[in-house]
């Protein structure tokens, strides 16, 4: 018997990436992450207070860098302002406002505005500890590759799987000394290696998408953007597989005390483990995966990637803004 889908979330968190994204991008290029977060936030929060749900923020980007933030914890939406007898759909939300505020901050490609929503209880929160050690694949790797396993190995597992040789694979690591080893194992496996300074969640995304020239992602990166990343690869059949990583003593002392275990491989579901997950991402700075805000006359363009897991759909939607409409019922400041 075939499932009725119901309401798709997805279509309407994308206005709030959208809005984010406008609200962030012209800050582009003017040095100031502190700023730029803030528009992105606001023009989020304000959004995401109008959709018909009851939202619990269980990843907030903002608390791990002190910037403006949606909070962990934080209670958002339509139906947390009333009072009516009506069913709600409760859910968790994890936002990144802008994935790579350094590089907005910069004018350097990639940075993105990203929601996903699943279930209420289904996102796994990684209270304080704010890093992961994390591994990523498309399709076809699912099933093929090991967090446990050495880096040649994976390589050579995805090869096959991918019916290529490993020469032929590029791997995506954020640069950063943590990362070294991983570094040098890809560059000893003659695999071809992309490092970036920022936005590992388009990284991992890219894994799964045809196009991009990324096949795998390796390293050690933000645990709010391996949640994130996992809700995007579920709606794309990828895998993302990672474990906690402590900084220090202080780090390791909060784990015991809140029963994290630093050793345990989290899976998929782990990370999310609803089967209806929302999620949207729309570009602020050109990238390999989405292009960037474009202004045009009256105006600008947004692209968007718009996904639901339930039905494995995937949109681009492109779209145009028009200031003179936009103005006349948003509190959101688009235009100059």
């Amino acid at each position: 018997m075939s499932q009725q889908l119901d309401r798709n979330l997805a279509l309407e968190i994308v206005r709030v990436t959208e809005g984010a994204a406008l609200a962030s991008a012209r800050w582009m290029g003017r040095g100031d992450k502190t700023n730029a977060d803030a528009a992105a936030v606001g023009a989020m929060r304000l959004l995401l207070g109008q959709i018909d749900v009851d939202g619990l923020v269980v990843i907030g980007e903002g608390e791990k860098d002190h910037a403006p933030m949606l909070y962990n914890g934080e209670r958002i939406g339509r139906a947390t302002q009333n009072s009516s007898n009506k069913p709600i759909q409760s859910v968790d939300i994890a936002v990144d406002p802008i994935d790579g505020t350094r590089l907005l901050s910069l004018g350097l490609p990639n940075a993105l505005s990203v929601i996903a929503i699943a279930d209420r209880g289904s996102m796994f929160s990684p209270g304080h500890l704010v890093y992961m050690d994390k591994l990523a694949v498309g399709p076809a790797g699912r099933g093929r590759v090991s967090l446990d396993a050495p880096v040649a190995d994976n390589l050579a597992a995805l090869a096959r799987a991918k019916h290529t040789a490993v020469q032929d694979l590029t791997a995506v690591i954020l640069d950063r000394p943590r990362n070294q080893k991983y570094i040098e194992a890809v560059r000893a496996c003659g695999a071809r290696l992309k490092l970036i300074t920022d936005g590992d969640v388009a990284a991992g995304i890219s894994t799964a998408l045809e196009g991009t020239g990324v096949d795998i992602l390796f390293g050690i990166g933000g645990s709010p953007e391996a949640v994130i990343t996992a809700a995007a690869l579920k709606c794309l059949g990828g895998e993302m597989q990672c474990r906690l990583w402590a900084r220090d003593d202080a780090d390791r002392a909060y784990a015991q005390r809140a029963g994290y275990d630093l050793d345990k491989t989290l899976t998929m579901d782990d990370l999310v483990h609803s089967d209806n997950v929302f999620f949207s991402a729309t570009g602020i700075t050109d990238g390999e995966l989405l292009k960037g805000v474009h202004y045009v006359s009256g105006g600008a363009t947004t692209e968007s990637l718009v996904m639901r897991s339930l039905s494995g759909t995937v949109r681009r939607i492109i779209a145009t803004h028009r200031w003179d409409k936009l103005e006349r019922f948003s509190q959101v400041e688009y235009s100059a």
